[in-house]
């Protein structure tokens, strides 16, 4: 007896399900990193505004060092879903292991180069007199963290590799109330003030790369994986992080670049500027979520020898990415006037941040789809084409943006080009996928 065909329905209420079990854990564990900076300013606030503009400053710096290096994660994700579509686990964690240790060996590259330019990174961002020293006591004992940082990264991808994204949700709750304790009784109950908060910090880091170390090696010695560094092993994850190392470091051009020029419209400008870019990047989180499910589950049915599945699941997110688009592009535009004079009561920030709002409200559904093209390919491995995509978008927004006060323009006309930035990424992932050459089955890619 020949069975019938899964229903379109049917299967979509499957990748529906397994969409939400992936997505609503990888949400959570990705606003719950941001928070450790949000509590470190919380705390040191109350010291004085020269540790806060110092922690302000140091913060940045070790947030784009982490950020640069973000590959480990999704690089670690597709190679790890592939050999579980496979079904050959020892490899999945042999290969999530390679990530860790590249993490480490990168990790500790950055203490070596971080410690002894501390001073001179923090006067390059302009830190003033006062607040010069916090920033460098902050960056010095911070930068200890950032090992266990990158860590953190690699083995978030071997878990959402394993189509386990729960655990780092976990995680990052556990390591988030740590910090929070440990800051509070560092820099008030022992006195050490803002080095007692980036001491918290670091042992919060330290204690989350532990747990993940712990679940990874217990996995590892579970299926008779090796835990010795493997030069081969190490090596192929680096090559394959070097292409969303390049579409990375081009995407944090567009929104320097869009900052820059922000500066040049305006104090008011800037500020507003600021506020729309941390509420585009919260935005952003949700949207990523349901991208990083999109990575282990194309991963995982490439592996698998499954291109249909692969074609569904991505329809099918696609579909997902447009609604959250529209939903929260409604949300948005709705309750801009509730919610902007929780951020500023200047009606010359205000102004601008009506109307701009706005644009970001009218581009959420584009941003869905691009979040999700952008996870499909990952999942795939198609890092090539989107470090490729990613520098031919640059090379066409950067004229774009910086045409902006040159013409007069305003906030409202630098957001605009931020949509055409968003507008290009969309057309080039689109064509990527409906030619079907991000398809390649197999173990590897």
């Amino acid at each position: 007896m020949t069975l019938a065909p899964a229903s379109p329905r049917r299967t979509g209420r499957r990748h529906d399900r397994e969409i939400i079990a992936l997505a609503l854990p990888a949400f959570g564990s990705l606003v719950a990193e941001p928070l450790f900076v949000m509590v470190d300013s919380a705390v040191i606030g109350h010291l004085g505004t020269p540790q806060l503009a110092g922690l302000g400053i140091a913060a940045s710096l070790l947030t784009t060092a982490v950020a640069v290096f973000v590959f480990l994660a999704y690089a670690t994700t597709a190679a790890v879903a592939r050999r579980v579509g496979a079904g050959d686990l020892p490899a999945a964690i042999r290969q999530g292991m390679d990530g860790i240790w590249l993490a480490l060996l990168l990790g500790a590259a950055v203490i070596t180069a971080v410690l002894p330019t501390a001073p001179w990174l923090v006067e390059l961002f302009g830190a003033s007199g006062t607040a010069a020293p916090y920033a460098t006591t902050y960056l010095r004992i911070s930068a200890l963290g950032i090992p266990a940082m990158l860590v953190v990264l690699a083995a978030t991808g071997v878990l959402r590799g394993l189509q386990d994204t729960r655990t780092p949700l976990y995680v990052a709750i556990g390591g988030f109330s740590a910090n929070a304790a440990l800051n509070i009784g560092l820099v008030y109950g022992a006195g050490l003030g803002i080095a007692g908060s980036a001491w918290g910090t670091v042992v919060a880091q330290c204690g989350m790369a532990a747990v993940y170390l712990v679940v990874v090696v217990r996995g590892a010695r579970r299926h008779g994986a090796s835990l010795r560094p493997d030069a081969a092993g190490i090596r192929a994850s680096a090559q394959a992080g070097v292409p969303l190392l390049v579409r990375t470091l081009s995407l944090r051009a567009v929104l320097m670049i869009a900052t820059a020029v922000a500066a040049r419209l305006g104090d008011a400008e800037i500020a507003a500027h600021q506020i729309v870019l941390t509420l585009w990047s919260l935005l952003a989180f949700a949207l990523d979520a349901i991208a990083i499910a999109g990575q282990a589950i194309i991963g995982r049915c490439l592996g698998a020898g499954d291109r249909d599945g692969a074609r569904a699941a991505c329809r099918r997110m696609v579909q997902w990415g447009i609604a959250s688009g529209l939903v929260l592009g409604v949300l948005v535009a709705v309750a801009r006037p509730l919610f902007i004079p929780l951020f500023t009561t200047d009606p010359a920030v205000q102004g601008p941040l009506l109307t701009t709002l706005l644009v970001v409200a009218v581009t959420q559904p584009v941003s869905g789809i691009v979040f999700i093209l952008d996870g499909v390919l990952m999942g795939a491995g198609d890092g090539p084409y989107l470090a490729w995509a990613m520098v031919v978008t640059l090379a066409l927004f950067a004229p774009l943006a910086l045409a902006v006060p040159l013409l007069g323009g305003g906030l409202g006309a630098l957001w605009w080009a931020m949509a055409v930035m968003m507008t290009l990424r969309m057309l080039t992932l689109w064509l990527r996928t409906r030619s079907g050459r991000w398809i390649v089955t197999g173990a590897s890619r």
